[in-house]
C-alpha cells in the first residue's frame, strides 16, 4: 500500500478542493459568518495542497513506478491551482534545485519582500494561464455569483501563492546562511502541526533540500531525524 501513498494523498487533496469549491461556489453568501472566512482559509489550504502535491510530482514521487501517471497527476494538480503551467514550473524548480539561491536560481532575489514575491511570480505567470483564468470566470458566472467565484476560487488561489511563496520559499532562503549549508537553506523550528498548516511540512526546507525524493508527509519524519542529530 506504501507504494500508492502518494497516489492516494494527491487523490484526496484533489477531491476534497472539488467538493469543497463545489459546496461553497452555489451557496448564499453571509458576511457576519465566520463560516465564509474559515471555507476561504480552507480553499487556500486546499490549494496549497494542490501545488505541493504538483511539486512532488515534479520530483517523481507521487508515482514512483509510473513515471508517466506521476505526471500527469502532477499536471492536473498544476491546472487546477489556476491553470499553472506543470512543464514550466518542472523545469524551473529543477533548476531551482541545482542552483539554489545564486544569480541562477529561478526563486530567490534576494531583498525587498514585495520586489521578491512579484519576480518569483513573474517567474511561473504565462499569458495562456490569465487567458484561462478569464475564460473560466466568464464560464463559471453563467450559473453562480461573481461574488463567490472571487472569494471561493479566485482569492484563495492568490492567498495560497502568498503561503507558498512565504513560507516556502521567502523564509528558508531569505538573508546570509552559515558558513558549509550546502543546500542555502534553512528549517523553522520543530512544530509538525504548525509545519502542516502553515506549507505541508515545507518549512522543513533544508530536509526537503537535503531528500527531495520524500514526498511532503515525510519530512516531518527527516526533521526528528535532523533534531536529534543536532541535540547530540
Amino acid at each position: 500500500m506504501k507504494k500508492y501513498a502518494g497516489i492516494c494523498s494527491a487523490g484526496i487533496i484533489i477531491l476534497v478542493w472539488i467538493l469543497h469549491l463545489a459546496f461553497w461556489i452555489q451557496m448564499p453568501l453571509d458576511w457576519k459568518s465566520p463560516f465564509l472566512y474559515l471555507a476561504i482559509l480552507i480553499q487556500t489550504h486546499l490549494y496549497t495542497g494542490l501545488f505541493i502535491s504538483s511539486h512532488d510530482a515534479i520530483h517523481g514521487v507521487v508515482s514512483k513506478e509510473h513515471p508517466r501517471l506521476n505526471h500527469a497527476i502532477g499536471r492536473f494538480c498544476a491546472t487546477l491551482f489556476a491553470f499553472n503551467n506543470y512543464t514550466i514550473l518542472r523545469k524551473k524548480h529543477h533548476h531551482h534545485h541545482a542552483y539554489v539561491n545564486t544569480a541562477e536560481d529561478p526563486d530567490v532575489h534576494q531583498g525587498n519582500f514585495f520586489i521578491w514575491w512579484f519576480k518569483f511570480m513573474f517567474q511561473y505567470v504565462h499569458w495562456t494561464q490569465i487567458l484561462a483564468m478569464a475564460i473560466t470566470y466568464n464560464v463559471l458566472k453563467i450559473w453562480f455569483p461573481m461574488t463567490n467565484i472571487i472569494l471561493i476560487w479566485e482569492l484563495p488561489a492568490i492567498l495560497a501563492t502568498l503561503q507558498l511563496f512565504y513560507f516556502g520559499t521567502y523564509l528558508p532562503h531569505r538573508g546570509e546562511h552559515e558558513p558549509g549549508n550546502k543546500h542555502q537553506s534553512r528549517s523553522q523550528e520543530k512544530n509538525h502541526i504548525w509545519a502542516f498548516i502553515s506549507c505541508y511540512n515545507f518549512g522543513y526546507h533544508y530536509e526537503h533540500h537535503d531528500k527531495p525524493y520524500l514526498p511532503w508527509w515525510k519530512l516531518a519524519e527527516a526533521k526528528e531525524q535532523n533534531s536529534q542529530i543536532s541535540s547530540r
